[in-house]
């Protein structure tokens, strides 16, 4: 009885460990049925190709470009296949392992001392020759679920591999837009800012003519003078920051040593489109990030699931076959062989070890479900408020375009005026100053918004297609 009690030991501290480490974990997923803001409009914005809504040829076909050819893009798509190498080196261990040995080998023996024995497999002079080849074989029988384990653990990190190589487009296509609508910003400032330098040489010839009419004094001609100045370094200054703009659009869509000439920024943008109606339940679905975490909480899952099963028994089949050939001075013989054995291992000193190990990968499933509860929140308040913040940026560019109209309005009188000689300079240029402020709020609102619209899609899961997305485990 004693024998049968010492090989129960392991095995019955193997159980009480796999007892107390089976505990599951709840990961609270809970979301608002609905934001917390006015439900917009349906739109027909498909959200795997959002930028397709702004109508847009050229930004369509940046977006395209850097999908296909930006840094960034390649540099996801190898970290994908590495993945995918991985997952079948994992996979592969639980396969038959064994190679093929092969060994020869030349000998020639020559009594210098004593008695020379020749008989038939054994000879003390001459030469002899050897050749062997094997093939040994062996195979882990699972018994327990080890490989369902490792396979849900690589699955699951694949699975990660592949979101997060989606979320590194959509992330690309979203800077693209927005240093795209950038560019677009500095190149409706840089027209603004040469029609001020257009209108300042205008008063500025005002000036002169007033001041040669004796209408006017010097200091009329002076300030002008300086404000043309002014408005002619504001304008040097926007072409620069156009000019380093491109470069940063050019990088981002993997044509960095072209010159920023090649790329062409109209002073103009486009209308906003209308962000489709979603519920917060579909960012589970739709956000890489979020899909992202819960795989790496499935792999954690499988991860602790293997170190669980480590304290139980090993079993392996070793089975082999082999030929080997002799020659001797008046000996030859071929031997043929084959055998098919098996063993098995229990950890016995090895279960501190294992128990470190357990507890180490349980730490590291209350990390992943806490990441990925806290992704989810993230996502949910990242949604909200891009969306509350684009509602604000509509009616702050409706609001700023009606003052705009009037703003002009009222400057063109008073510079009729003021060439008329019904209004003193000071009149004119406060007009345009206030013209050209709401001008270039307005131009910013227009800017913000459609920087917030993307920022909105891309929160919303947008920019990667979810058909290709791995099936959606719920992870307990």
């Amino acid at each position: 009885m004693r024998p049968a009690s010492l090989a129960a030991g392991p095995m019955a501290v193997a159980c009480l460990a796999l007892a107390a480490c089976a505990s599951t974990h709840e990961v609270d997923t809970r979301l608002p049925d609905a934001y917390e803001l006015p439900a917009p409009p349906a739109g027909a914005v498909a959200l795997d190709a959002w930028w397709i809504g702004f109508n847009d040829p050229q930004l369509t076909g940046l977006i395209d470009q850097a999908l296909a050819a930006s840094p960034d893009a390649r540099s996801a798509a190898a970290r994908l296949k590495e993945a995918r190498a991985q997952r079948s080196g994992a996979l592969n261990a639980f396969l038959p392992q064994g190679n093929i040995r092969g060994a020869a080998s030349r000998t020639e023996n020559e009594v210098v001392d004593g008695t020379v024995v020749n008989i038939p497999g054994f000879s003390s002079s001459g030469e002899s020759e050897s050749q062997s080849a094997n093939f040994d074989v062996t195979w882990e029988i699972d018994l327990f679920g080890r490989v369902f384990a490792a396979r849900r653990a690589a699955n699951a990190e694949m699975a990660a591999a592949r979101l997060d190589y989606e979320g590194t487009r959509a992330s690309l296509a979203a800077s693209v837009a927005d240093s795209y609508f950038q560019a677009r910003g500095l190149a409706i400032q840089l027209a603004d800012a040469r029609e001020s330098v257009r209108i300042q040489e205008s008063l500025a010839q005002i000036a002169q003519t007033r001041v040669e009419r004796g209408i006017a004094s010097r200091s009329d001609e002076d300030r002008v003078a300086g404000d043309l100045a002014q408005a002619r370094a504001q304008a040097a200054g926007l072409e620069a920051e156009l000019q380093a703009q491109r470069r940063t659009l050019l990088i981002l869509v993997g044509r960095g040593i072209e010159p920023t000439t090649s790329l062409a920024v109209d002073a103009q943008v486009g209308a906003i489109p209308e962000v489709p109606a979603s519920l917060p339940g579909e960012l589970l679905t739709r956000r890489p990030d979020v899909r992202q975490a819960e795989a790496m909480l499935v792999s954690s899952l499988g991860r602790r699931d293997y170190a669980r099963l480590a304290f139980l028994p090993t079993f392996k089949l070793a089975p082999g076959i082999g030929v080997q050939k002799t020659e001797q001075p008046g000996y030859s013989a071929t031997i043929q062989s084959w055998t098919l054995g098996g063993n098995v291992t229990v950890p016995v000193l090895d279960i501190p070890r294992l128990l470190s190990e357990l507890k180490v990968q349980n730490a590291k499933v209350e990390q992943a479900a806490i990441a990925y509860e806290k992704a989810v929140q993230v996502a949910y308040g990242e949604a909200e408020n891009a969306m509350v913040q684009l509602a604000a940026d509509r009616r702050r560019v409706e609001l700023l375009d009606a003052g705009e109209d009037r703003a002009e309005r009222a400057y063109e009188a008073s510079r009729r005026g003021y060439a008329a000689g019904l209004t003193d300079l000071q009149t004119a240029l406060g007009a345009e100053q206030s013209w050209r402020a709401v001008r270039t709020q307005e131009t910013g609102a227009q800017v913000q918004a459609l920087r917030r619209a993307v920022q909105t899609y891309k929160a919303l899961g947008g920019g990667w297609p979810l058909a290709s997305a791995p099936n959606n485990k719920k992870a307990r």
